[in-house]
């Protein structure tokens, strides 16, 4: 029996983002070949206008108001003409309105870098644009792309995650960029599977456990395990306090420890691990080492693995995950994997692809049992 649910709703979606990419695809016909690429190599005016108009703030500065670039940088502080260029760029662009000459207003756009705003982007851009990604792309690309080495490697001598667990200014920044995909990415993951099947979700590398709150609070029966670092889950219960009704907090618990190491042991064929987007940050070595430890703590019991990660066409990839691909070259050893190489993954580990359940979302939940048992 199938896991998938929403069939119709997934159907409509699927149709919408093929319309979407055939859009996005439109400025390549319409713009005459040497300025279109003028246009994307100078692209990144772009992002760092936006990325400074985020770190003075200025959409939270304007509110529901209007205000003059005067008084927009006398509370920065800045410099008012410079305030006024920038933000001018920005309105061209989309992102805030002037509404009459040097006074400006948000816009539907600009209103999501507010942090009050529910779908806000805030922390995404800030992170995207940080020294610590930046860099990586503007000094060390080539060399990554000639050698195959890790970009951000070799930026900052060490790994994303071993550098963040030393630098917890930015791990701050990366979980509360994480938060906006989360909250921009809906529910889909929650309504479009059937985890009414099972009785357990043992949430592998969870965070503080809101996809498993999300579906804890969908389904009464379920409890949750979430799996993660230390540094997370020492935290992690404490996060939830006074947010939550204590009995929903009653059905979720945390537990430390490294899944290149050990996972937590399945109980019987009602548990399901749950991996979101995880594998796609570790290179092949790696995730074959973790889908191995869920092979072993899932010995004899048929618990499965629903394995939530994009899946890139194997030839003609839409910009969308060809880009995450890259941002994985970028900052990882990892990669943004057709169904073909998770394949090959399954079966160096003792797993087997039984369902495909597709989202309204970017990615898929790959749903695993086990071929053998190692």
């Amino acid at each position: 029996m199938t896991l998938q649910k929403n069939s119709g709703a997934v159907r409509r979606f699927t149709w919408l983002m093929k319309f979407a990419i055939w859009l996005q695809n439109l400025p390549n016909k319409l713009t005459p070949p040497p300025f279109r690429l003028i246009q994307i190599g100078s692209a990144f005016w772009q992002s760092r206008a936006l990325y400074v108009a985020v770190r003075l703030d200025i959409a939270a500065i304007l509110g529901d108001g209007a205000l003059a670039v005067d008084a927009i940088a006398a509370r920065i502080p800045a410099q008012a003409d410079a305030i006024y260029r920038l933000l001018r760029m920005l309105a061209a662009m989309g992102v805030f309105e002037e509404v009459s000459p040097r006074i400006f207003k948000n816009n539907a756009l600009s209103a999501h870098l507010r942090e009050s705003h529910p779908q806000n982007v805030r922390a995404m851009i800030l992170m995207h644009n940080s020294p610590e990604m930046g860099q990586p792309w503007y000094q060390q690309l080539e060399q990554g792309v000639r050698s195959g080495e890790v970009p951000f490697q070799l930026s900052h001598g060490s790994g994303l995650y071993a550098y963040m667990d030393n630098h917890a200014g930015f791990d701050a920044l990366f979980a509360r960029a994480m938060d906006n995909v989360a909250a921009l990415t809906g529910d889909s993951f929650a309504t479009d599977f059937d985890w009414g099947r099972f009785n357990r979700i043992i949430d592998v590398g969870g965070s503080k456990g809101g996809k498993a709150l999300a579906l804890l609070k969908r389904h009464p029966h379920l409890s949750a395990l979430v799996f993660d670092r230390e540094q997370v889950t020492q935290t992690a219960a404490g996060h939830w306090a006074g947010k939550e009704p204590p009995d929903l907090l009653s059905r979720l618990s945390f537990q430390a420890g490294d899944m290149l190491e050990s996972v937590p042991a399945a109980k019987d064929d009602k548990d399901i691990y749950l991996l979101s987007a995880i594998l796609h940050g570790m290179g092949d070595a790696d995730c074959v080492k973790v889908l191995r430890n869920l092979n072993v703590a899932s010995a004899g019991t048929g618990a499965r693995i629903a394995l939530m990660e994009m899946v890139v066409a194997g030839s003609k990839a839409d910009f969308a995950s060809a880009a995450f691909d890259m941002q994985m070259f970028m900052a990882t050893q990892g990669r943004e994997r057709t169904l073909a190489e998770w394949q090959a993954l399954f079966g160096q580990s003792g797993w087997v692809l039984e369902e495909e359940v597709r989202l309204q979302s970017f990615g898929k939940i790959l749903v695993l049992k086990v071929s053998r048992y190692l």
